[in-house]
This record gives structure tokens, sequence and C-alpha cells, in this order.
């Protein structure tokens, strides 16, 4: 029997990206005539419109490459048949370095005003990865379109302008990965399939989500300031409301609690998980304080508007369960999350 080794393709995946990275640092360090950062953003309205474009989007491909971003995902779905060792690294280290790059370069992102494609990307990522995870039932799939969807979320941020909530969710998402690896084996168990859990609520439990996701955006606002002006801010509000109701849903659902538990605990939860937000964000911008740009909040435009409702009706249609009822798409999500075919071992005779 001859054993066929997989091929490991993550490695033309980082070498793409890296060298798109050196042409978008390459453009301004002509322009400029130097090799320092602060020498770049001083001349940016001198460099032309075409080469700071060029610049900026092979920065972002850069990015998207380095964070697994769809299309380019592929990678990390695909490390994830190396063994355990090898793929840990890539999903736990390589990843996370995409939200660096646009931070420190945001400069140039927000000078070529392209942080709409960092949103759109980023948002739809985000979503198509949470579809992809409810249908995976190997467990380091599931883990792996986790964190290409918790990357996605981190890439809209930047796309939203606010790089320093970026970099927060990129602290947080640490510890929560950390937790779900370590409680992974607890999802391998040899038991009988089940039937799929049921989705309906009923209209009181309805509200119950609801204003839990008022309660929480508003809270999420007054604690970090984002989301009380009409600018790109409410979009994150948005996330904080979708989260929250998520949470509340999920204990609605599952009915861990008992009794009294029902009433104190959902608002201690909340407001304790919120409050831990708004510290570490404000931690975070302390430290980054100096940098060229910790936040740079956009007006919202119609297109952001029109792109917020298409991620909601996506969002509620990933809920609801429906893709469930259409073939062709669940079938679609299900390609899209498997690992390359030539990265599996395989034996000949």
């Amino acid at each position: 029997m001859k054993q066929e080794r997989p091929k490991y393709f993550p490695r033309k995946y980082f070498l793409s990206g890296s060298f798109l990275l050196g042409i978008g640092l390459l453009i301004p360090a002509v322009y400029s005539n130097s090799t320092a950062l602060s020498r770049w953003i001083a001349t940016l309205d001198q460099i032309p419109n075409y080469a700071l474009l060029i610049s900026a989007l092979c920065i972002i491909g850069a990015a998207l490459i380095q964070s697994a971003i769809f299309p380019f995902h592929k990678w990390l779905l695909s490390s994830m048949t190396a063994p355990t060792p090898a793929s840990a690294l890539m999903h736990a280290g390589f990843v996370n370095g995409s939200g660096i790059i646009l931070t420190l370069l945001a400069p140039i992102v927000i000078a070529s005003n392209t942080l709409d494609i960092l949103l759109i990307i980023g948002g739809l990522t985000a979503l198509t990865a949470q579809f992809t995870k409810l249908i995976q039932v190997n467990v380091k799939q599931r883990l792996a379109c986790s964190t290409i969807a918790r990357m996605g979320f981190m890439i809209m941020q930047c796309g939203l302008g606010y790089f320093n909530a970026a970099i927060t969710h990129l602290i947080l998402h640490g510890f929560y990965k950390a937790s779900l690896f370590l409680s992974s084996g607890e999802e391998i168990e040899k038991l009988h399939p089940k039937a799929p859990p049921s989705i309906r609520i009923k209209w009181f439990q309805s509200v119950i989500v609801a204003s839990f996701s008022l309660v929480g955006a508003f809270l999420f606002s007054r604690l970090t300031g984002k989301g009380m002006n009409w600018d790109s801010g409410i979009f994150l509000t948005l996330i904080a409301a979708i989260t929250v109701g998520q949470m509340t849903y999920n204990l609605i659902k599952l009915n861990p609690l008992k009794g009294w538990q029902k009433i104190i605990l959902p608002p201690v939860l909340f407001i304790t998980g919120i409050s831990i937000y708004a510290l570490f964000y404000q931690i975070v911008t302390t430290f980054m304080t100096g940098m060229e740009v910790i936040a740079f909040p956009t007006s919202i435009n119609p297109f952001q508007v029109a792109f917020g409702v298409v991620f909601l009706i996506g969002f509620f249609i990933m809920k609801l369960g429906t893709y469930r009822k259409i073939p062709w798409l669940y079938m679609k999500l299900l390609s899209l999350s498997q690992p390359h075919k030539k990265t599996f071992s395989t034996s000949k005779n």
C-alpha cells in the first residue's frame, strides 16, 4: 500500500498574502522615499489616488487571506486535516494577524475610501460562516467555521472604522476560543443521531428576547459611547443587540434555569458580560493612545443601511432554520465548508 501525503495548501495562501502585503507597503514607501510609517502618513496626500487605491486593495487582500475570510477560507479548513499541533497553530495563531495589519495601516485604507469593502466582505463572511457552522458534524470543522465567523466580525468592525473595537474583539476571541477548545472533548460522545431541535418559540418568549436585546443595546451604548450618534457606531450597537438577543434565545430554548433563577440570573449575566466588554474596550483604547488611528466612525449612508437590512434578514433566516428547507442552499453551504480534497490522506495500491 502506498500512502499519499496530503498537500499543504496554506503555504500557497500565505505566500500570496505576503506578496500582496509587500506590494501594498512598497507603493507608499516609494512615493515617500521612506520606510517609516509616520512618514507615509504625512505624505499620503502626495500619493496619486490610483496608487493609493492599489496599495489599499493589496493590504486588504493580504488581510483577508491571513484571516481566512471568504473566498480565502479554504486554507483554514484544510489545515484542520493536519495533526492537532499543526492545526492548532494555524487556527489559533496565524489567523489573527489581519486585525493588527489593518489597524497599523488604517490611514492608508481610510484615505483610499475602501472601508466599505471591509464592511461588506466581513459581514457576509460572518453570516455565511455562522450558517456553515450549524451544519457541521466534525468538531474541528465546527471550531474552524466559528473562527472564520469571528474573524468576519473583526473585519466588519474595521470596515466600520472602529479599529479599537476590532482589537478588543481579537483579544476576547482568544479567551472565547480557548474555552471552546478546552470543552470540545465533551462533544465527542457515542450517541445516536438526534432529531434537529425545534426552532419555534412562543410569542411572549419573542417579546422577552426583543426586550433584552434593546436593553443590552442601550447599556452597550452608554458604557462604550458607541451608537450614540448617527454614524457607523450604530452597527456595533446592532451587533451587541443581536448578541444579547441570541444569549436570551439560548437560555429560553435550552431552559437550563429554574424558578427564581429565570428572573435573577439572566439580567446579571447580561449586565456583567456587557460591562466586561466595555471595560476591555476602554483598556484597549487606552493602550492604543498615540497611534495614528484608533477609531474613525463614518457617516451612515444608504449603502450601509441596505447592507444592514440584508445582514439582519440573513441572520433571522439562520436562526429560524429556513435554510434547512432549501436543499440547494444547504448543499452549497456544506460544499463551502469542506477542506480541499487534496489535503486528505488517501491510500493507493
